[in-house]
């Protein structure tokens, strides 16, 4: 009876070991997406592409936004290793203004944390700004 414990203990300990090897990782196309200048009410929907090159399945446990203008919807499933996920995010371009916004992904990767970023402007073409209207009336003369 000890000597069986002694084996089963041993195997447990090694199942551990062997365990704690393999890590999902996870790694971005870009980290970053880039707006440029849109107009109010255009498409806001962006896609982030990433891929799990660990050896584990990867599971995104959360992703949160800084701003409640920015909605992200993380993958449900767990991403297996060398497959491919998305985090779409949409942003409320009825907001006429710049764009800076941070989403936080929260996973059971190698690096559990990752920080993505939106940037960009949006502009309403039906407002022009005042040196527009200027400049505009001064060529015209």
């Amino acid at each position: 009876m000890k000597n069986f414990i002694t084996i089963l203990f041993i195997g447990l300990l090694s199942f551990t070991v062997n365990a704690q090897d393999k890590v999902a990782k996870i790694e971005f196309k870009s980290t970053i997406i880039d707006y440029g200048t849109i107009e109010k009410g255009a498409d806001g929907v962006r896609v982030f592409e990433f891929t799990n090159t660990g050896d584990a399945p990867l599971i995104i446990s959360n992703v949160k936004s800084s701003c409640g203008c920015t909605v992200p919807k993380k993958p449900e499933k767990p991403i297996m290793p060398g497959e491919n996920g998305e985090i779409e995010v949409k942003y409320d371009t009825n907001r006429v203004m710049p764009i800076r916004k941070n989403i936080t992904v929260m996973s059971n990767a190698e690096t559990p944390t990752v920080v993505l970023k939106i940037k960009g402007e949006v502009i309403d073409p039906s407002k022009q700004s005042v040196l527009s209207k200027s400049s505009k009336s001064v060529m015209e003369k």
